[in-house]
């Protein structure tokens, strides 16, 4: 996860997310890096939208988390489902930030 966190981290400083930024942010912030692992990620970034990816997950995000309603009380009537974009359909684009 760390390594995504480093490309995310590059991305926001305006920095281009190359195999050398990804190993230095990684040792600076005490992860030994692996060499094979940053290869792979920046070649998933190849060609993303990084920006896009991101507010993709945002959309998606409050869809997955909807908070659960306490123990306590008693179910109201159910709503009829609207239908939303899929989890993973949203979600696509980030499938290469994971490798």
């Amino acid at each position: 996860m760390e390594y995504v966190y480093a490309a995310m981290l590059l991305h926001k400083a305006g920095q281009k997310v190359d195999e050398g930024s990804v190993k230095k942010v990684l040792e600076a912030a005490g992860v030994k890096p692996d060499d094979a692992r940053i290869k792979a990620l920046v070649a998933a970034l190849e060609g993303v939208n990084i920006e896009e990816a991101i507010k993709t997950a945002a959309m998606a995000a409050p869809v997955a988390a909807a908070p659960a309603a306490p123990a306590g009380e008693a179910k109201k009537e159910a709503k009829p489902k609207v239908e939303e974009p899929s989890t993973e359909a949203a979600a696509a684009g980030l499938g290469a930030l994971f490798g």
